[in-house]
């Protein structure tokens, strides 16, 4: 892409997303910030800026279809024309399912499952009738295998890669040339797990291993510049996961009831000043700025070999052909 491609990300002020508007904002792109919390979106702006990329900064509710849909209206206006729209908001409640009122089981589901759908339709609206544009779901192996203590958060992503899987079969039904792709992401450092609602005794943490949020930007870019693949994976624990629950369901059901409460649960790190999003941001403009990266930077891992063979796979397929080449040869010098 270009370097001076229009990007829109959701959820902008804080983890992912934040990393997603740094690694655009390296790359000199116009990148319209939304996300709820004034404090954070500010903070993002200035270090998009820094870092030499263009910032429109906007406090939207992905909630809220309308608002979205303005804020997305403000972005071409003031930007130009969405070239990638990245959906990457979202809202969590951890405990178990008998702790979880309706009301933080609706409004959880309508910022995660219904921001996706309602980010969708407002670059679609724009990218269709240009017939081009990208569209990325920030997503999780969580998406394929449900764990507890998140069935709010597991059921929205679920809900996420259905509609992701049938929307692009419709697309490429009328051979759009809009692309939509997905990046399945395994458990990472953000600040999800100390502002996100929770019922847990302890602080909670991601199922290991825990990388950080650096490289899922990294693979949510490289989703954009080349979209045809349905979707990618990224993480260690993301595909013995899908492997796991397709080989074994039952059985990986009865190891995650053992072993699924303590491992997402820390109980070193401090919890009393815990933030809560899920009504109300927590990087408001009076709050603290959360950044990208959450409480867990001691173990958590820059790098991850299954992404790399997953950005390498051209690499490696050609190593592959030259080794059986050689093979070959020394096969035929021995006859």
């Amino acid at each position: 892409m270009p370097a001076s491609e229009v990007v829109v990300v959701t959820g902008a002020s804080a983890g992912v997303g934040r990393a997603v508007a740094r690694a655009y904002a390296r790359r000199g792109a116009r990148i319209a910030l939304f996300a709820r919390g004034a404090g954070g979106l500010a903070a993002a702006a200035d270090e998009v800026r820094e870092l030499g990329g263009t910032a429109l900064p906007r406090p939207v509710d992905v909630a809220e279809h309308d608002q979205l849909d303005r804020a997305a209206g403000e972005a071409e206006a003031n930007l130009g024309p969405i070239d990638v729209w990245i959906n990457a908001a979202f809202s969590t409640v951890f405990g178990t399912f008998d702790e979880l009122s309706p009301e933080e089981y609706a409004r959880a589901t309508q910022v995660t499952y219904l921001g996706f759908v309602h980010g969708t339709m407002a670059a679609l609206r724009r990218m269709r009738p240009r017939d081009r544009g990208v569209v990325v779901q920030v997503g999780s192996a969580l998406a394929y295998r449900g764990v507890p203590l998140q069935t709010v958060y597991c059921g929205a992503k679920h809900a996420i890669q259905g509609f992701h899987e049938s929307l692009r079969c419709e697309l490429l039904h009328e051979r759009s040339g809009v692309q939509m792709t997905m990046v399945q992401l395994p458990g990472l450092n953000t600040p999800q797990f100390s502002w996100a609602r929770s019922k847990l005794p302890h602080h909670p943490q991601p199922v290991p291993p825990i990388y950080q949020p650096e490289l899922a930007a990294d693979a949510v870019l490289r989703a954009a510049d080349r979209p045809r693949r349905r979707e990618y994976w990224v993480g260690g624990s993301t595909v013995g996961t899908l492997l796991a629950n397709s080989v074994a369901p039952g059985l990986l059901d009865r190891y995650l009831a053992r072993t699924g409460f303590s491992s997402q649960q820390n109980s070193d790190v401090d919890d009393s000043a815990r933030a809560d999003n899920l009504f109300e941001p927590a990087d408001a403009a009076e709050g603290r700025d959360f950044g990208a990266h959450g409480a867990f930077g001691g173990t958590a891992h820059s790098r991850s070999p299954q992404w790399w063979v997953a950005r390498n796979q051209a690499l490696l397929a050609l190593g592959g052909a030259v080794l059986a080449g050689v093979g070959a040869v020394l096969a035929r010098s021995r006859r």
